[in-house]
């Protein structure tokens, strides 16, 4: 059953996932005492800080040390402890790189990585804690999982599903509010992604990830008013992704549009595209940011400038059902 965004809303009031996940952290806290939270001068604006109001003798502020930050939580995970080590996406995946990949992918230690203020949606804080490449560099990293929920129950579902899996985990988090997906988790799986609008009549499919789940629902609402069907696929799993969903999605639909607030090279553009290259080649087209560097703004209005908003997805799909090979008749094909 398709369910509109109106309806959708009406669920719950929007919530900034890096909200969720601090709640999440702390009943992940009161159920698992293993749980150790490490944070990096940071811990007010990641929400880790109620964890350490709640446990103050498993959590560790490490100071404006995010590499220090990142081997130490992997050196506490050797001890069967599972720690959730919380910072900036751009400090996580830039300024603590090596450590990330050297000391926690390479010995694939239980750190679970928890990284606010991702893609452009960061708005005033501009450029430089933007972070619209994290995914394109610690998908490169081998034994690495990257988990980028929509809302805040899927972002509640991500927490406690990296708890239980064994090895790293990338949790990509907002820093402003985001519309609600999601009425349960009932059925979420690492390395599979939901289906969160369908029919046999589908000419398009739009498959976004993280705060773009929204934007693809709405486009998929403004195209139904013009007499197209679209799909949505919500990939909250970065990698591994689901090939299956996604080939299927092409074969029967014969287009794909992808969404994300990141750049369109190395995320999940780039991902969606190589499973088509492999599995069934199909008209595409990516939104995100292309080659760019963000800006200070009011995030709606970056959309707009990057064309990364609703009705560019709208625009996507319709030169991508333009584009799709007219089917010959059947007496046609020999």
């Amino acid at each position: 059953m398709n369910v509109s965004m109106a309806e959708r809303a009406a669920l719950r009031k929007p919530i900034a996932t890096r909200d969720a996940f601090g709640k999440a952290l702390v009943r992940l806290g009161e159920s698992n005492p293993d749980v150790i939270v490490f944070d990096a001068d940071i811990a007010k604006s990641t929400k880790s800080a109620a964890f350490h109001t709640r446990f103050p003798d498993r959590a560790f502020d490490v100071g404006i040390a995010e590499q220090n930050m990142m081997t130490a939580a992997s050196g506490l995970a050797t001890t069967g402890k599972i720690v959730f080590a919380t910072t900036y996406a751009v400090f996580a995946s830039m300024r603590a790189c090596e450590q990330i990949r050297t000391f926690i992918c390479y010995p694939k230690t239980n750190v679970k990585i928890a990284a606010s203020h991702g893609g452009l949606q960061v708005s005033s804080d501009g450029a430089t804690h933007q972070a619209t490449e994290d995914l394109a560099i610690l998908r490169s990293f081998p034994n690495m999982t990257i988990l980028n929920p929509a809302d805040d129950l899927s972002t509640e579902w991500a927490v406690f599903a990296a708890a239980e899996y064994f090895g790293p985990v990338y949790i990509r988090l907002t820093r402003n509010p985001v519309p609600p997906i999601y009425e349960d988790v009932a059925g979420f799986v690492i390395g599979r992604a939901n289906v969160l609008r369908s029919s046999p009549k589908d000419q398009v499919s739009l498959i976004a990830t993280g705060l773009m789940v929204s934007k693809a629902l709405e486009a998929a609402e403004r195209l139904e008013a013009v007499g197209v069907a679209a799909r949505v696929i919500d990939v909250h799993t970065i990698k591994p992704i689901d090939r299956q969903t996604i080939a299927t999605a092409a074969r029967e639909t014969g287009g794909v549009v992808t969404a994300e607030d990141h750049q369109i090279t190395g995320g999940l553009g780039s991902s969606v595209a190589e499973v088509l290259g492999e599995e069934h080649p199909v008209p595409m087209e990516r939104i995100g940011l292309r080659d760019a560097f963000g800006e200070s703004g009011d995030p709606e209005e970056l959309f707009t400038l990057y064309q990364m908003n609703t009705e560019h997805i709208v625009e996507a799909a319709l030169r991508v059902i333009r584009r799709k090979p007219s089917r010959p008749h059947a007496a046609e094909v020999r």
